[in-house]
């Protein structure tokens, strides 16, 4: 992302040469010449769910970062009338909350827990009428 916090766009390109095509080596340092975002590519989801989660101890992927794009995306789904995350500061951890663009901080490192998959099927149930 543009905030060039945790996982810079020239450490991923470097780490991970193979996720991107080479073209995007010209933001290794540069990323505010990127010419879209995080908010804009979960924006391109509305109107559908879309579901973000974060952990406390993965500074790598920039959890602050991760809800900023939410807030950024919300209004884009407010154009359909649609609600997003619901508050103006991150939450606490553990505390999952949005409607249409869900939202959690989970305390832990860079991983998939038990908490995680509870937040992701309670919101499919609440928004694919899963039983």
């Amino acid at each position: 992302s543009r905030r060039r916090f945790g996982e810079t766009v020239e450490r991923i390109n470097h780490v991970f040469p193979h996720w991107f095509c080479d073209n995007f080596n010209k933001y290794n340092g540069n990323e505010d010449e990127l010419p879209v975002d995080q908010h804009m590519l979960i924006s391109l989801i509305a109107p559908r769910p879309v579901y973000i989660a974060s952990a406390t101890g993965d500074e790598w992927a920039d959890p602050n970062g991760e809800f900023k794009s939410g807030k950024g995306a919300e209004s884009v789904y407010a154009l359909f009338g649609l609600k997003g995350l619901g508050v103006e500061s991150q939450p606490k951890p553990n505390t999952p909350i949005g409607d249409a663009i869900g939202y959690h901080l989970r305390e832990g490192p860079h991983d998939v827990m038990k908490f995680d998959w509870i937040q992701y099927i309670q919101f499919a149930k609440r928004h694919f009428e899963i039983k």
